[in-house]
């Protein structure tokens, strides 16, 4: 997978390398066939694209050239053939200086756009790593990484998220989705995760841990009007991985269970009871439960949203990431995601309808003289 995505990746430097020739081919291809041609027969059309893809694909400065040439070209046929001074010859120099006055004029309102394009990125970038900031890559034994990929292109963030933090019960994470898209829902994304920083360092059970997640996000919803106050929810997995135990424990309220991996087998970590989604506790009279599996030295937790295993392919077929995972090893968590990334999209062949948040926690084998934490 990573040798076929090198592949698109050269094929596309290549194509956007040879595009940029464009302007130039059309020039010359028009004077070839204007010159071939009879005299009544005119190439305007090739020497009023010219600018116009430069305007497109390139500066300003190739823009102007491409205008220039444009303008140079006609006026050496049209004289070749005897058309000007005439009005005829004239009035075909005049479309085509025109047209490359357009295409400068076009080559900076796409600039322009592009900078207000790169500023409205980089503000979402900013409030992605400040809403959900980078996880350390290790802590103690544990190395973790995490991807986002939303479904919407060149969005940076969406209604997933995750977390990842040192306490002194362990290291606590989370995985959530949020119902619904949009606005509210990345509203919602900053509330849960400020109640989880806020609330991690203090809880000492992860089911006290769930309830302070609820009462934020119940206060939350109470802000809302219309259906959103009625139907929101947050589905969510809790994890604690205790320092000195080859355990990890979970709360899972309506979440996708999180996968094991080791040494080439994959088990899902199914939930003992099944629980709703965060903000709908009203609804259930039953009590939270933690649920505990073993986590050996070198094995993997992954954890994710629905946006993972929901992807299709054509033939609408789900992604099946326990059985896509089964019988490989990776060297570490960034190499397991990215591969579980590289496949999902040759799986669906790039079309992703829903944003997509994993985690993985990797417990790598404890050396001599290696501090358990």
């Amino acid at each position: 997978m990573k040798a076929l995505s090198v592949v698109r990746a050269t094929v596309g430097r290549w194509c956007l390398r040879h595009l940029q020739l464009l302007p130039v081919l059309l020039l010359a291809g028009g004077a070839l066939f204007d010159y071939a041609t009879p005299p009544h027969v005119s190439a305007e059309a090739f020497y009023t694209a010219a600018p116009m893809t430069a305007a497109a694909l390139l500066s300003l400065r190739a823009t102007v050239l491409a205008g220039i040439g444009a303008c140079a070209t006609d006026i050496a046929l049209l004289t070749h053939f005897g058309f000007l001074p005439g009005s005829g010859g004239l009035s075909e120099l005049a479309a085509v200086a025109t047209v490359s006055v357009l295409a400068v004029v076009v080559n900076r309102l796409m600039y322009y756009s592009y900078v207000r394009l790169q500023s409205a990125r980089r503000i979402a970038l900013a409030a992605q790593r400040a809403v959900l900031p980078q996880p350390p890559a290790s802590i103690g034994p544990l190395r973790i990484a995490v991807r986002y990929q939303a479904a919407v292109k060149d969005a940076q963030i969406g209604g997933d998220f995750y977390g990842a933090q040192d306490t002194p019960y362990g290291v606590r994470c989370l995985v959530g989705d949020v119902r619904g898209k949009g606005l509210n829902a990345v509203r919602v994304v900053a509330v849960a995760m400020g109640a989880f920083r806020e609330a991690v360092e203090e809880e000492p059970t992860l089911v006290g841990l769930a309830a302070r997640l609820e009462r934020a996000l119940l206060r939350e919803r109470e802000r809302r009007t219309g259906p959103e106050r009625i139907e929101g929810f947050v589905t969510g997995v809790l994890v604690e991985i205790p320092p000195g135990d080859d355990e990890v424990r979970l709360v899972n309220r309506g979440h996708p269970a999180p996968l094991l991996l080791h040494a080439g087998r994959v088990r899902s970590a199914e939930p003992s009871e099944p629980a709703l989604p965060l903000g709908l506790a009203e609804l259930s009279a039953g009590r939270q439960r933690t649920d505990t599996v073993p986590f050996p030295s070198g094995a993997t937790l992954l954890l994710y949203t629905d946006g993972l295993n929901e992807a299709r392919n054509r033939a609408g077929d789900f992604y099946d990431p326990a059985t896509r995972l089964t019988g490989r090893e990776f060297p570490g968590p960034d190499a397991l995601l990215d591969a579980l990334l590289s496949d999902v999209n040759h799986h669906t062949g790039g079309r992703i309808s829903d944003d997509m948040a994993l985690l993985a926690v990797n417990r790598a084998p404890a050396a001599p003289g290696d501090d358990p934490r």
